[in-house]
């Protein structure tokens, strides 16, 4: 029986993991002050980057949605992993060996669902390269040649080859432990009367991998001319392929896509190896769908795409389909803060094509030919009017008006008016009028896209807890930067703060649950800043106010340096304790109005000296910040 992680291992694990690094497996992350990272949040659709990593505290946050965590949360959101599951991976991640109690750990059979794919997945690929280079693999070996790859190329891409029969990669993964059930899951298996079958026969294979390089599916062309199947066939969706969420060639693009604040987007398999090859080593492509929506956040993740610049550029056929695609891809355009662009080839030619024809020179002058998407766009729609009549010229307008007005940057739509105005062949005061009354229309009245990309705040996923209103109230704010202080810097809290601490009464429960959470945590671990003291706050806190603790965690200090920030310690805390006599103070002044002074002269007495003491102890508080 699999037994419980040990929580001292669970402990370790998450102190021993770099959040930092972990996370930047999907997000590009910057500086965003001393010990702090911020990105573009992978949970929810943003422009301006709102999720801070803090690894020193080993947690995230999100401004913006109220996503918070430590490393095995951010994991089993990401991956889809249990809690378990994702302890182990981590563990084998750092080399650390787990212990459990009342049994043992799972064995190779009790393996997680989600791994147990992944090792399957692994060894397919390894099985399908193997293949590609058998004597049975000569027509996979020829296509490859013809479109101008050599060995290098099809290992780089781990191209491989499916052979002809229809069980041969069943029997081998059955070979190697696998059931019937966990090769149903994979997907790369279908299933008839007989039972199941290999779903990849006489093909050529490209593993399809995700951000971390996992291989969760593939895509395989076909080769012979007795198949009746489709020219190309991917893997159905499963519990690890989400075709819409999938990107082929990201695990290889992802680090020059973050450096180059750049991805080009082509339409197949072999345009990505051929744009690779050609020096242009931020291409991937869609995996048998449009770009989408899912897409989209990828892409804004890895290129940090917070308005300061990156570029998208789609590369399309000429044809009617990419003309298609390009106006699709224009829809989502408004989802961007990056520039969007467009570049078509010479003759309709695609990248693996172009390069094929006139070299790797070619493919890379492609790119250096690229144009505004909007640009693009509005041009192919033009084309279905007839600009010699005007009633066609008049519809043109009044169609391409919404796209002129959803051009970004006002300089450059007042220039494309003027140029669009000379393609349809009206006044300028013409289109302008138009332009403007597509901008004064409700969003709803333009694309559904651009639509759905004006979510304003009020539709963005809440906090789970309600929070003060830090901006109006000066004594929520007093408290949370307190409780800043507290959970970041503890070893800068002086001993007679501590003692002062538990007699304190702050006016929010959330803050009173973290505020006892940190206590709870003082009287059993050293207050050293870092995992293991927020871990032992976090252990000691409700649910509900884990997403305030790891936003606390990742909050910026108001300092530079360090003799800032311990004098910004000190002082805060001091703040808050004279806040905690003010307030005695001011019960002792309502107490002593209630007391008859004659007839209760010595309580009376008592209560003026307390007062006259909590003064004192609060000017001398004052003094110190």
């Amino acid at each position: 029986m699999a037994g419980l992680i040990r929580r001292e291992d669970i402990d370790e694990v998450r102190s021993r993991t770099d959040i930092r690094e972990v996370v930047e497996g999907y997000v590009t992350l910057k500086s965003a002050g001393i010990g702090s990272y911020k990105g573009l949040c992978p949970f929810h659709d943003e422009r301006t980057p709102s999720f801070h990593v803090r690894p020193q505290m080993g947690t995230y946050h999100c401004f913006g949605c109220g996503e918070s965590g430590d490393v095995i949360s951010f994991v089993m959101e990401m991956d889809h992993t249990s809690f378990s599951e994702t302890v182990e991976r981590l563990a084998a991640r750092v080399g650390y060996e787990l212990h459990y109690e009342q049994g043992s750990g799972p064995s190779k059979e009790e393996k997680g669902r989600r791994q147990r794919l992944i090792d399957a997945h692994k060894i397919a690929q390894e099985f399908f390269e193997k293949a590609l280079y058998t004597r049975q693999a000569s027509a996979a070996q020829n296509f490859l040649g013809g479109r101008g790859f050599d060995g290098d190329a099809a290992r780089k891409f781990g191209v491989g080859y499916a052979p002809q029969g229809w069980s041969t990669l069943l029997k081998h993964l059955r070979d190697r432990g696998f059931t019937d059930e966990e090769l149903k899951a994979t997907g790369m298996f279908s299933e008839g009367q007989r039972g199941l079958y290999d779903r990849f026969r006489g093909r050529l294979i490209w593993p399809i991998r995700n951000l971390t390089g996992e291989t969760i599916g593939f895509g395989a062309r076909k080769l012979f001319e007795d198949d009746k199947g489709p020219k190309y066939l991917n893997t159905p969706e499963t519990q690890l392929y989400k075709k819409s969420q999938v990107l082929y060639g990201i695990d290889l693009a992802k680090r020059k896509i973050a450096q180059g604040k750049q991805i080009v987007v082509v339409e197949g398999y072999t345009d990505v190896m051929a744009a690779h090859l050609a020096g242009i080593e931020t291409a991937v492509a869609t995996c048998g769908t449009a770009f989408g929506t899912e897409h989209i956040k990828i892409v804004r993740r890895l290129l940090g795409d917070d308005g300061s610049g990156g570029e998208v550029v789609f590369t399309f056929d000429g044809d009617e389909a990419g003309q298609k695609a390009a106006l699709h891809a224009f829809q989502e355009d408004q989802r961007f803060s990056a520039q969007t662009y467009v570049c078509v080839a010479p003759e309709g030619m695609d990248p693996c094509d172009l390069r094929l024809k006139r070299g790797d020179k070619a493919v890379r002058d492609l790119l250096k030919a690229k144009r505004p998407l909007f640009e693009f766009a509005i041009r192919v729609t033009l084309r279905d009017f007839d600009l010699e009549s005007i009633e066609g010229r008049i519809r043109a307008m009044r169609v391409v008006a919404p796209m002129v007005a959803s051009i970004r940057d006002s300089g450059l739509r007042h220039a494309y008016q003027r140029e669009v105005a000379r393609w349809i062949g009206v006044e300028l005061e013409e289109l302008d009028g138009a332009v403007r009354g597509a901008a004064r229309q409700p969003v709803e009245r333009r694309r559904e896209d651009i639509q759905a990309a004006s979510a304003g705040p009020e539709d963005r996923p809440k906090p789970q807890v309600e929070l003060p209103d830090y901006t109006n109230d000066a004594a929520a704010r007093r408290e949370r930067q307190a409780l800043e202080v507290l959970v970041q810097v503890p070893d800068l809290v002086e001993r007679s703060q501590w003692e002062a601490l538990p007699s304190i009464r702050v006016r929010y429960r959330v803050h009173h649950e973290i505020l006892r959470g940190i206590l709870a945590a003082h009287d059993e671990i050293d207050a050293v800043p870092g995992g293991r003291w927020v871990n032992g706050i976090r252990n000691h806190t409700h649910e509900a106010a884990h997403s305030l603790l790891a936003e606390l965690t990742v909050a910026p200090l108001p300092a530079t340096t360090q003799r800032q920030v311990e004098n910004h310690a000190v002082s805060i805390l001091n703040r808050l304790l004279a806040q905690e006599l003010s307030v005695r103070q001011r019960d002792k002044v309502r107490e002593l109005e209630r007391v008859d002074s004659v007839v209760e002269a010595d309580r009376f007495r008592s209560i003026q000296r307390e007062i006259l003491d909590l003064e004192s102890k609060r000017r001398q508080l004052s003094e110190v910040r």
